[in-house]
């Protein structure tokens, strides 16, 4: 018998106001048995220094501010901000990524890519995290990936701040051994101590480096800009054999290339 597999629900079939908000609003599964492939949230952002919202689907830091501004006796009303918060705040985290994620449709017309025509996919829902203890939060992380991967299941994950790499690089590295990495961000996330400790959103490469997670020579950084502290300009990735590729080579040219190279560094290996 040819298996079912889940496809995200049709506009055609239900408006894309109502239903579930699952990811691509595909089903909700309490179970990893017969899925290839899971969307699985890691909703926290205590482990950054400065702007923190990755936890939510609104980000409530703007939207005090204007309430507070909006009440402020020194402003008259042609100078307050409009009332429509959604106008007002960035939106991230998991459920707010489920939320967006409800216009996109099956089918790609770009590349021709159907992935649901070949894999069973599922939302499983979040991550249990303890928003009080760092370190506790990356045993859990560690540990559900770990379920995740154990059959085969391969997870695609919404954070979150960049601490959750630290722990599912734990999981992933435990199953197959040191994996390769493409990194697509503004900073390096290198750093040895943020605010003294050792697990923060800024450290999590690291700590991988250390712990023998990442097959170095396979680790790709993209895009890296920005200022930096003074004679450091990513020394310990570049030590430790990445491959660093500012943003300012990626400016006004076609990334074709570069990910043609990208793709043989990989190779076939985790």
């Amino acid at each position: 018998a040819v298996k079912k597999l889940n496809v995200p629900l049709s506009g055609k079939d239900m408006a894309r106001c109502g239903g579930i908000t699952s990811m691509m609003r595909l089903p909700i599964a309490s179970s990893l048995d017969g899925l290839d492939a899971c969307f699985v949230g890691v909703p926290i952002d205590i482990g950054v220094s400065n702007r923190p919202g990755a936890r939510y689907s609104f980000f409530p830091g703007n939207y005090r501010r204007m309430i507070t501004i909006r009440q402020s006796p020194f402003l008259s009303p042609r100078q307050l901000p409009p009332a429509n918060p959604s106008k007002q705040s960035p939106q991230f985290g998991p459920r707010e990524i489920r939320n967006q994620s409800v216009v996109v449709h099956e089918y790609n017309v770009a590349t021709g890519a159907a992935p649901f025509q070949h894999l069973m996919v599922a939302d499983v829902g979040d991550v249990w995290v303890n928003l009080y203890n760092l370190p506790d939060i990356c045993w859990s992380i560690r540990e559900s990936f770990s379920k995740i991967i154990k059959n085969g299941c391969v997870p695609i994950t919404a954070g979150g701040d960049h601490t959750i790499t630290y722990p599912i690089l734990q999981a992933v590295a435990a199953k197959h051994g040191p994996v390769g990495l493409v990194h697509v961000d503004a900073h390096g996330d290198c750093a040895d101590l943020m605010l003294g400790e050792k697990i923060a959103h800024g450290t999590s490469f690291r700590r991988a480096v250390e712990e023998g997670l990442l097959d170095t020579k396979r680790v790709v950084q993209i895009g890296l800009r920005g200022s930096d502290y003074f004679g450091e300009n990513n020394k310990f990735q570049r030590d430790n054999g990445f491959r660093i590729i500012p943003a300012t080579e990626c400016w006004h040219k076609s990334l074709t290339p570069l990910m043609h190279e990208v793709r043989q560094q990989m190779g076939d290996r985790p």
